[in-house]
């Protein structure tokens, strides 16, 4: 079964509260690096973090995550 590439909203929302990618890092309890390479679509959140993730921004998973169409 082959992957589905996945874009996010994390730049744009991060950038609407004037947060850094350390900033939001440490509001999610994870590295900066991890921050970064999920705003770039190098890493794709495990559930419990794209929960976390929704919870902040206070909107639902897939208001921020959404699979890339062919």
């Amino acid at each position: 079964m082959a992957s589905i590439a996945v874009t996010n909203r994390l730049p744009e929302l991060r950038s609407a509260r004037g947060w850094s990618q350390g900033d939001l890092a440490d509001a999610l309890d994870v590295s900066r690096q991890t921050v970064n390479a999920l705003e770039r679509g190098k890493y794709d959140p495990s559930l419990p973090l794209a929960f976390r993730i929704a919870r902040l921004f206070g909107q639902r998973i897939e208001e921020i995550f959404h699979p890339d169409e062919p």
